[in-house]
């Protein structure tokens, strides 16, 4: 009986991994797409080995540091307002205009402006973070990075398969926030709406010395069912790719869209 539920298990797996794959190789790019049907609690892998590699997370970060931030006061709500220090922002030699203006928490998340959430996390410190991350099993809570901003560099780690962990977790509630972080965090992440589903989630980009790395995590909220994603992309840093910040979304709603998740 138990080397007959473990074929099925097995099979199922392979199927999942199979089934979006094929898809993912056709974008000829490195990295990987992870999904997770809760109703029927199955996991759709285009590469299981990688979807349990970490990786810096960058802004994907921005998530539960909005919810530790609420959490200890550190920012009141959504809406409070944090200046701009006047210093020009850029990201990868571009000017970012969205960065260099007075902002709150709501604006900040959609932007992923690094200065407001550096302020953030001065205000809260290491110690406090490693609290809450060991909490949320959040990665390998290494926050040896000497900067403020270790969410971009230094040696934090978290693998796709984390990620959509903590996404359940923080979809069920059964992290160690309050019901008005809950809220609060769940409205600001929502960047689809339409007449059948929301998508709540958040993109992220790092460099490192070697390597660029892109992601888009997720969750789509169905009536009748919701589905949890992971992508995260990887070429040398070196490498001139215009389209490696669009295809985070593009393949992984090319995914959702294969296991017929969005329309």
């Amino acid at each position: 009986m138990k080397i007959i539920i473990l074929l099925i298990i097995s099979s199922t797996s392979i199927f999942g991994q199979v089934k979006i794959s094929k898809e993912f190789a056709s974008y000829n790019i490195k990295g990987s797409t992870t999904i997770y049907d809760l109703k029927n609690d199955r996991y759709y892998y285009s590469d299981s080995l990688d979807a349990n590699k970490r990786t810096l997370p960058a802004s994907t970060f921005k998530i539960i540091n909005s919810c530790i931030a609420l959490e200890e006061g550190a920012i009141k709500d959504e809406n409070e307002v944090f200046k701009w220090d006047g210093e020009i922002k850029y990201f990868n030699g571009k000017v970012i205009d969205t960065w260099n203006t007075d902002t709150n928490l709501k604006s900040a998340f959609k932007n992923s402006t690094i200065w407001f959430y550096e302020e953030l996390a001065k205000k809260i410190g290491k110690n406090r973070y490693k609290n809450y991350l060991k909490k949320c099993k959040y990665g390998n809570l290494d926050l040896s990075e000497k900067g403020v901003d270790f969410w971009n560099y230094g040696n934090l780690g978290i693998s796709p398969k984390n990620q959509i962990k903590l996404l359940k977790s923080l979809y069920k509630e059964e992290l160690p926030f309050s019901k008005s972080t809950y809220t609060i965090v769940k409205k600001i992440m929502i960047s689809h709406e339409m007449d059948n589903y929301i998508i709540r989630s958040k993109t992220g980009w790092a460099n490192t010395s070697k390597q660029s790395i892109g992601w888009w995590i997720g969750y789509v909220e169905k009536k009748n069912n919701t589905y949890f994603f992971a992508t995260r992309l990887i070429k040398d840093v070196k490498e001139h790719n215009p389209k490696f910040s669009s295809l985070r979304k593009e393949i992984t709603k090319s995914m959702l869209k294969h296991i017929k998740a969005i329309e």
